[in-house]
């Protein structure tokens, strides 16, 4: 096969092209140019749009003898992904600009030019497995967990998944670096990027704050009185605890969490933890890895990239694009914005964008999730 292989310049990506050339398929390594004012230098840089991070990528394609190019993708990159991100946070919602990039740039934008050109697909150095089911190929878990990248794929389509391939799958992190640094790949000790990559110094409310400027409010508590002030309610996300900045302990002296963001309001409402438990999810914007499930099924829910399996129940409405997920027992801190992404077992069967949560009592269902989506 002809393969785009993306390379960020980092080590995963090179071990990953490295396995597409040694199992015998013609590779042309491809770094995306994403940031339209890429730093000189790393220092300060979190993510991996750096001139630094392009000359990376390069030596490992030379070294590897495969031919490279840097494709320009920063303005949908700032249109589908940065500007997007800030949207979210505007209505009070918490994106995850991972997913949003492995949907609209990695597997549509580079995909659908891969394709064009003539390529049969794209690898990448995400950790995360595809296997040939009697339905067609399947996006299933790695087998590193502490790596796994699944959640964040979970926007593929089967479509996307049929040009996609995940050399790294089957590995962990420490048998890729050591294999990067068997081939002599400068990059086998180069630290990981942030999940962030456009906001260097990792300050999100600060950049946030930087575009839609500062939007004084009040911070209230569960009875509705003013216990603090804020600089705009779009900085905060449910569940959170940090930098709530209160000017005084609360009364009972337990900590408190973000329990709700109005941005018509421009407000934040805290409030102690259990009040911020939920067991039923409402989603939208579902997009499948396969066939749509047909009725109630018991699947595998996880709601944050590095957060757990939550077993529970979930139905799909296909005309509407609806999920509606109820798990077994409550957790908090579930915003609207968020990807649910359900499983069965290890396999990914899809993904949807959370809209809201809201309490339900716990199911008790007995057994581990069997995932009926077949």
């Amino acid at each position: 096969m002809r393969i785009v292989a993306a390379m960020s310049g980092g080590v995963d990506s090179a071990v990953a092209a490295a396995r597409m050339r040694d199992a015998g398929h013609e590779v042309v390594g491809v770094h995306l140019a994403l940031a339209e004012s890429a730093r000189t230098l790393r220092e300060n840089a979190r993510g991996c749009c750096t001139l630094e991070d392009a000359a990376d990528a390069r030596r490992v394609a030379d070294r590897l003898d495969i031919p490279f190019y840097v494709w320009d993708l920063a303005a949908r990159f700032r249109t589908e992904v940065v500007e997007d991100f800030a949207a979210e946070y505007a209505a009070g919602r918490t994106p995850n600009p991972c997913l949003r990039c492995n949907e609209r740039i990695k597997f549509a934008a580079l995909l659908d030019k891969a394709v064009g050109l003539g390529f049969d697909g794209v690898a990448t150095g995400h950790y995360a497995r595809i296997v040939e089911g009697p339905a067609g190929r399947e996006l299933h878990r790695a087998v590193d967990p502490a790596k796994d990248q699944s959640y964040v794929l979970g926007v593929l389509d089967a479509d996307q998944l049929a040009g996609a391939h995940f050399p790294l799958g089957d590995s962990t992190k420490a048998q890729v670096r050591a294999e990067a640094a068997e081939r002599g790949f400068a990059v086998a000790a180069k630290p990981d990027s942030h999940d962030i990559c456009f906001i260097p110094d990792g300050d999100t409310r600060g950049w946030l704050a930087g575009r839609l400027g500062e939007r004084p409010g009040d911070v209230l508590d569960e009875t509705g009185a003013v216990v603090g002030s804020h600089g705009g309610a779009y900085g905060y996300t449910i569940g959170q605890r940090r930098g709530l900045r209160l000017p005084q302990p609360t009364g009972d002296g337990r900590p408190r969490y973000v329990r709700e963001v109005d941005v018509v309001a421009n407000t934040v409402t805290i409030a102690p933890a259990e009040l911020l438990t939920a067991g039923v999810i409402e989603a939208e914007s579902a997009r499948w890895c396969g066939p749509p499930p047909a009725g109630p099924v018991r699947v595998d829910a996880q709601v944050r990239a590095h957060g757990a399996a939550l077993p529970a129940s979930a139905s799909a409405d296909p005309d509407t694009g609806r999920v509606r997920v109820e798990l077994d027992e409550p957790i908090r801190g579930i915003a609207p914005g968020q990807s649910v992404v359900l499983y069965a077992g290890t396999r990914v069967l899809g993904s949807a964008t959370i809209v809201r949560a809201r309490p339900g009592a716990p199911r008790g269902i007995p057994g581990p999730s069997t995932g009926g989506m077949q």
